[in-house]
């Protein structure tokens, strides 16, 4: 029988252990958006999710009254107040009405992108 905790006990910091799906769709939903270069793991590598066999960067999906976490590098251009906003609103799309933490952890220069 697998190991239950009681909706009382705290979660796993830094980082979740949110479903592979969920996580996954978060990132791909981020890193969709044209301004974003790359996801991050945020100061200490604390914006995580621990997923089956590895380890998701840049994601780090709350739980019940948390905000869910991501971090990304992103191209230069787009005043980062509007980024902030467009890329949270991705991770609403896939998982509804949450708060969401946006972290800029690099901003790079177009020839900077080109060449990562």
């Amino acid at each position: 029988m697998g190991h239950v905790t009681s909706p009382d006990a705290p979660s796993a910091q830094p980082g979740t252990s949110a479903p592979r799906e969920t996580a996954e769709a978060v990132a791909a939903a981020v890193l969709a958006h044209p301004e974003v270069e790359r996801l991050d793991g945020g100061p200490f590598g604390a914006v995580a999710s621990y997923l089956p066999g590895h380890r998701l960067l840049g994601v780090r999906v709350g739980g019940p009254g948390e905000p869910t976490e991501v971090a990304v590098v992103v191209r230069f251009g787009t005043p980062l107040p509007a980024l902030a906003d467009e890329v949270a609103a991705r991770v609403r799309a896939v998982l509804g009405p949450v708060p969401v933490d946006v972290t800029f952890a690099d901003v790079v220069l177009p020839a900077a992108a080109e060449a990562c």
